[in-house]
């Protein structure tokens, strides 16, 4: 009998420990399917588009989180900074600065975390781990944008064992940014791990994972 997505995310809670946040990865899912997630205790919702998250906004409610997920364009970062609770995804000073310029417009201050491509794959978007300080150093200065921590994505399948590496590598990074004590830098999340490998995440320190296929059952 398959579970309902109410069973999926009671479980899924019950298996975190505490400090460890699920953020559920809500990508081509239906408002009713979201709504369902956060029924059953999701207080995040990560989404990776810009238009997708607006309309899921308007059909579901402000009652949660909401998370970017995805790679950030130009022309989205206005909106993005709009709706969005927390960008995950910021590797560059540029998209930095913009983000900076579009919260201040606004009246808020965005916090981010920097995207670290920790398995230093090309397809791949993010910072290499030896450029993060450098990155952290040059936003740190913006008044409207806040680094809270890093962002990883990890192998996107095979043995969950293969993303560890990656996973402690990022956790290293982190640490190391948190021991420099950089002014207006805040070093409290690491999102880390997805469906295949969440588990793993959690045992290098992640303190925030991203899941959706064992939420909602594969995409169609």
């Amino acid at each position: 009998m398959t579970k309902t997505i109410a069973e999926n995310v009671k479980t899924l809670l019950a298996e975190l420990p505490s400090g460890v946040e699920l953020v559920a990865a809500v990508k081509t899912r239906t408002p009713n399917e979201i709504l369902a997630a956060i029924e059953a205790g999701v207080q995040a919702v990560g989404e990776n588009y810009v238009q997708e998250a607006a309309a899921a906004i308007a059909a579901v409610g402000r009652n949660v989180r909401w998370h970017f997920i995805g790679h950030l364009q130009s022309n989205k970062i206005k909106k993005a900074v709009e709706i969005f609770d927390l960008i995950e995804t910021v590797d560059s000073v540029e998209l930095a600065a913009e983000i900076d310029k579009r919260a201040a417009a606004l009246g808020k201050v965005m916090p981010v975390l920097v995207e670290i491509n920790s398995g230093h794959e090309p397809q791949k978007a993010g910072i290499l781990p030896g450029e993060a300080e450098s990155l952290v150093r040059e936003i740190a200065p913006f008044k409207n944008i806040r680094v809270e921590g890093l962002m990883t994505m990890g192998p996107f399948e095979g043995n969950p064992e293969d993303a560890r590496p990656y996973f402690r590598e990022t956790k290293r990074v982190f640490e190391d940014l948190k021991a420099l004590s950089i002014a207006g830098i805040e070093m409290h999340r690491l999102s880390m791990g997805m469906t295949n490998s969440f588990r793993v995440a959690v045992e290098e320190g992640a303190t925030m994972v991203r899941i959706g296929t064992l939420i909602f059952g594969p995409r169609l």
